[in-house]
């Protein structure tokens, strides 16, 4: 029980951060994540090295994530609460956050999926262009490309918020 502990303490919060971006519901990111984590950690002698464990892991949780968003369950649900927290924030912090941190984050959210996956693993978790299209399944090449349009759309919808910030142009 000590080494699933360990488990879920070294990758359960970056994965719930990742799952959260994809199904915007923490109870869901929840349950994808402890699915994920389960499955990891049982199947954990059989996983082949072919990458690194972190980005085994990644690939889990966003095939899940995608398994919920075409799931019955997902498409009869009228999502209906805004963002209270988000990433795993405690509510401390969440109040603490500024409205322009906020704003850019919820509109950050509301992009496609494909804009906001590779916007995310950019310039929230930091990943280069080659490890996002290893955990996409495509090209680093199409991992820019869609930085790139993201970034558009996104600067788009916050100057007719009358959003001020900028930002930051990063391949």
């Amino acid at each position: 029980m000590k080494q699933l502990e360990k488990f879920i303490h070294e990758h359960g919060e970056e994965l719930l951060r990742l799952a959260y971006t994809y199904v915007k519901n923490k109870q869901a990111a929840e349950d994808i994540v402890q699915d994920v984590l389960l499955k990891a950690f049982e199947k954990q002698a059989s996983f082949r090295g072919e990458s690194t464990y972190r980005t085994y892991l990644y690939r889990m949780t966003i095939n899940r994530s995608y398994d919920y968003l075409r799931s019955w369950h997902y498409k009869n649900t009228i999502v209906s609460k805004k963002i209270q927290r988000l990433f795993g924030r405690s509510a401390e912090e969440d109040v603490l956050m500024q409205s322009e941190n906020r704003q850019l984050a919820q509109s950050v959210l509301a992009l496609p999926l494909k804009f906001r996956e590779v916007i995310v693993f950019t310039y929230y978790l930091d990943y280069s262009s080659e490890e996002i299209g290893t955990l996409l399944n495509c090209s680093p090449t199409t991992v820019r490309t869609r930085l790139a349009r993201g970034r558009e759309k996104l600067k788009l919808v916050l100057k007719e918020d009358g959003f001020d910030g900028t930002i930051e142009n990063r391949n």
